[in-house]
């Protein structure tokens, strides 16, 4: 399931896709989702400000067949990709952020095309029905959403293209998101570190931020969320709260750059 959160009806209104859980094993990130959705209920002028120009698109478990299964089998709490049954392997899925169209496969690593990996990238891009009907909807809207942001964790980071290249964005600094980790620092004391990913974190080709930025969403992100490495995948349930808080300043902070990001929401 997809929400859909608006405000009025404003012609030519422009949106916000969000999604979350690509990756089972993180579940801080379908919490923040879930979270995100019941807090828009509440009466943030930010929010408000957000929803009166801007639809957003809310994607809570981009893959709920692996989220499942770490939550049924216990002794696979850390299985990343979905439960795709392989026609050439014994073993089973798919990383969904290697599974799209950008660079995908690249001999630049960080992905690979042996499916008993943790980063197979799948038979062909968009292999997966997961990453096509993700595909799918972003390209029949493709001339409205102008924020793509994925939820990942751990590591503490704000991320944008690109990953699968070590090439810069043409908007490069215009992606620059130094004013929302500032904010986090100074309201959560936490530090977040932030760049394209390829240089921040490591190359990882066939995601889907880069090939939302390549269809033509120019404001694309990937966070990840709480913590840096002590709790890691486990971070305890103490921890959602402040964790859900630090990335909806994010959020908002990215989304109300209106003026710097040109996001055109209604003339």
């Amino acid at each position: 399931m997809c929400y859909s959160l608006h405000s009025g009806s404003l012609p030519n209104k422009k949106a916000i896709w969000i999604d979350c859980g690509i990756h089972a094993r993180e579940w801080i990130s379908p919490a923040f989702c879930l979270w995100f959705v019941h807090y828009v209920s509440t009466c943030d002028l930010d929010i408000a400000n957000i929803l009166d120009n801007m639809d957003v698109y809310v994607l809570p478990v981009m893959n709920p067949d692996g989220y499942k299964y770490t939550w049924t089998t216990v002794r696979n709490r850390m299985w990343r990709k979905n439960r795709s049954i392989s026609r050439s392997s014994a073993c089973t899925g798919v990383d969904l952020n290697r599974n799209f169209d950008a660079n995908w496969l690249c001999k630049v690593g960080g992905a690979s095309h042996e499916p008993c990996t943790e980063i197979y990238c799948g038979a062909f891009p968009e292999s997966e029905p997961e990453s096509e009907a993700v595909a799918n909807f972003l390209r029949l809207h493709k001339d409205t959403v102008q924020l793509y942001l994925s939820i990942h964790s751990y590591s503490q980071m704000l991320l944008f293209p690109y990953s699968c290249t070590l090439d810069e964005a043409e908007n490069h600094n215009d992606l620059m998101v130094q004013e929302a980790a500032q904010k986090i620092r100074r309201y959560y004391s936490n530090t977040y570190k932030y760049g394209p990913g390829a240089k921040t974190i490591y190359l990882a080709p066939g995601g889907s931020d880069d090939w939302a930025y390549n269809l033509g969403i120019k404001y694309s992100f990937t966070f990840e969320l709480q913590d840096r490495g002590h709790y890691g995948f486990l971070l305890p349930p103490s921890h959602i709260a402040k964790a859900c808080n630090e990335a909806l300043l994010a959020v908002k902070t990215i989304a109300n750059k209106n003026n710097q990001y040109k996001f055109d929401y209604c003339k």
